[in-house]
């Protein structure tokens, strides 16, 4: 086997940082990158099994790799690694199955001697982060929430956190290397809790070892590290969102005003028959309090059209959630039944035409609310992260609500990983234009 690796990496933020580590545990073993998915030695396809669509995509591109690649050997990870039913349909063209967290055992199968003093936890791994201006942070792993139509839980096994030292420490260390934005992340990140050790009261001199040490307490003092950077979090949990996170993220100006607050369904019995565990009256009461501590607050979401049993009177509910939180932005998406889920037991019922439509209602309300809620940047100067340019040449970047933000005036700087000023001349729905204000 030639000692190259080529990773394809489909799904969320997790999925992306998972990669990063991938990379650096193949490289301290001689491995080298090779951008062809077709001359690597290794190709490694981190999955995603949210949606029936994602899951697809491995089994047309999987045979497609081994016939291009004969001598390729080929690893699986991800959402769809410990699913009984794929490995039955891939075994004869995946050579490894590796669930993430037993990426530190990897050299086992690959017939390779093991490091000396190699860790035992994946997240420990440093990774060969893409960007040199962002990275993703993961503060632990799984989820205990076993919403009915989510696979994680089974995918991931139940959440394990990381010490708050060791996800200080790594922020620290990418501030002093020139990170603008540092985002932590986990599957449900507000509901961090772990019990101080003597390593944690370095960071949370009010502690004592044992105490408990939460999520917005580890946000705080993330918050405080000295360096130019903001700071960023996905993905939060209506049921674990308190008072106290919304207080740190309004006394603490590192602190993005953006929050991604999946709601899911604008109906109660949905969410019920969902296992989400809060009511739309407890949501939009989150949504009123966020707004109220920081009214410039960015609000996206995540919403499921069709779900088994949703009539048309219940999505006229979302409806009204929709234009009651006023997003910023929706991410949304049609049931796709998942094997091992709760919901897979029900009767999917809504037809594929009537998800279409009701996903197309949901936008145009979006659409609206969008626009509306960008107005304010209007005629405004604002601080804006840059980050690639378009195909036009024009520089692009992310306010602090996380709206993209196209840059005019500055196509001849290199302004890629900066900070700079945008006094915003032109709103779209989902954008804005302004022009770059020199310092």
């Amino acid at each position: 086997m030639k000692k190259t690796y080529h990773i394809i990496t489909i799904g969320c933020q997790m999925n992306i940082s998972d990669s990063e580590r991938i990379a650096a545990y193949l490289e301290s073993y001689g491995f080298k990158s090779e951008p062809n998915r077709v001359k690597a030695g290794l190709v490694i396809l981190n999955t995603c099994g949210i949606r029936q669509k994602a899951e697809d995509r491995n089994y047309g591109l999987i045979p497609e790799i081994r016939e291009k690649n004969p001598l390729v050997k080929i690893i699986l990870t991800g959402c769809l690694a410990e699913r009984k039913d794929v490995r039955r349909r891939l075994d004869k063209v995946v050579d490894i199955f590796l669930p993430i967290k037993n990426l530190p055992e990897l050299y086992r199968e690959l017939g390779l001697v093991k490091k000396i003093n190699k860790t035992n936890d994946y997240l420990e791994i440093n990774p060969k982060v893409n960007s040199k201006f962002s990275v993703f942070i993961p503060i632990g792993n799984g989820c205990d929430n076993f919403c009915s139509y989510c696979v994680v839980p089974y995918a991931r096994g139940r959440e394990i956190y990381r010490s708050a030292s060791d996800i200080i420490a790594e922020a620290q260390k990418f501030i002093k290397q020139g990170f603008k934005e540092i985002i932590l992340i986990a599957q449900n990140v507000n509901s961090y809790k772990i019990k101080a050790a003597k390593a944690d009261l370095k960071f949370f001199p009010n502690k004592k070892a044992g105490e408990e040490i939460n999520f917005p307490e580890l946000l705080v003092a993330a918050a405080k590290l000295t360096g130019d950077f903001w700071l960023r979090f996905f993905t939060s949990h209506p049921k674990n969102m308190s008072a106290e996170l919304i207080a740190a993220m309004k006394n603490n100006r590192q602190i993005c005003r953006q929050i991604h607050l999946p709601a899911q369904s604008g109906d109660d019995r949905i969410l019920a028959a969902m296992n989400r565990k809060y009511t739309v009256k407890h949501y939009l009461s989150l949504v009123k309090a966020l707004r109220k501590a920081i009214p410039e607050i960015g609000l996206s979401s995540d919403l499921i059209v069709g779900f088994p049993g949703e009539t048309k009177k219940q999505f006229a509910k979302t409806e009204k959630l929709m234009r009651q939180a006023e997003y910023d932005m929706v991410y949304l998406a049609r049931f796709s039944s998942r094997p091992g889920t709760a919901a897979a037991k029900l009767k999917d019922n809504v037809s594929a035409a009537e998800k279409q439509r009701r996903e197309e209602a949901l936008n145009k309300i979006l659409s609206q609310t969008a626009w509306k809620n960008n107005q304010r940047y209007l005629n405004k100067a604002i601080k804006v992260l840059v980050q690639e340019k378009n195909k036009r040449g024009e520089w692009l970047g992310k306010n602090e609500q996380f709206v993209t933000v196209k840059i005019l005036g500055s196509a001849k700087e290199n302004l890629q990983g900066k900070f700079v000023r945008v006094k915003i001349t032109e709103v779209r729905d989902f954008g804005l234009t302004g022009v770059h204000l020199s310092s």
